[in-house]
């Protein structure tokens, strides 16, 4: 092993000391492999004229696109924004590692705070009827001779706001989410899909942890 290798080595198992203290949900020996994913990441992202200090918006979309299948626009920029969590418009290693602890391994109690982030638009802690309807335009498949496709929405906005809207002023708090979610799971990403599926997991887990610990 080169002096160089041998440095970065040492370097990296500082890094993942330090991180693994402040993280939950991953080993040691996990944040190891996610910080050289980061470093692969960001390697990618400066070969293409892109030296920034951390995986900026368009990086970061990408690699939810290809690695865990989030492709709805309207969902990736958010949860770019609440990944980064300083709002200095680039995703840190450590708010890499901070956000994946949630979005491959998070509890429900971490996931719906981490959705109803994502959902609350202006973030005023609560998600609006605007807000509703901005996330839910397009995913409505339209029928044919229907003359209005918003009042289709409009109307599933109204389903959504009677079933969890629990203190009934047309609009969800996050008790309101929190309570409807935990009453039934499946509303956890009522308003778009935010979080990968088991399968995205399981192919990034298998690569990035078994793989690079196996080296």
């Amino acid at each position: 092993m080169s002096k160089i290798s041998a440095m970065n080595k040492r370097t990296t198992q500082t890094l993942a000391e330090n991180i693994s203290k402040q993280v939950e949900h991953f080993s040691k020996k996990e944040v190891e492999c996610l910080i050289r994913e980061f470093n692969v990441l960001m390697a990618e992202q400066n070969n293409s004229g892109r030296a920034v200090h951390g995986l900026d918006r368009g990086k970061f979309i990408s690699t939810l696109h290809s690695i865990f299948g989030l492709t709805d626009d309207r969902m990736t920029g958010r949860v770019f924004r609440t990944f980064d969590k300083d709002n200095d418009s680039v995703v840190s290693m450590k708010e890499w590692i901070d956000g994946l602890s949630v979005f491959l391994r998070g509890t429900l109690d971490e996931k719906i705070k981490y959705c109803f982030t994502v959902y609350d638009l202006n973030g005023d802690n609560a998600i609006s009827r605007e807000e509703m309807l901005h996330m839910l335009k397009g995913r409505l498949i339209r029928q044919p001779n229907e003359e209005d496709p918003d009042e289709g929405i409009k109307d599933l906005v109204e389903i959504i706001l009677k079933k969890m809207d629990y203190d009934h002023d047309g609009k969800l708090s996050f008790e309101d989410f929190e309570k409807a979610v935990k009453d039934e799971n499946l509303l956890l990403e009522a308003f778009g899909t935010c979080l990968p599926d088991f399968r995205r997991i399981e192919m990034f887990e298998g690569r990035v942890f078994q793989e690079q610990m196996e080296q």
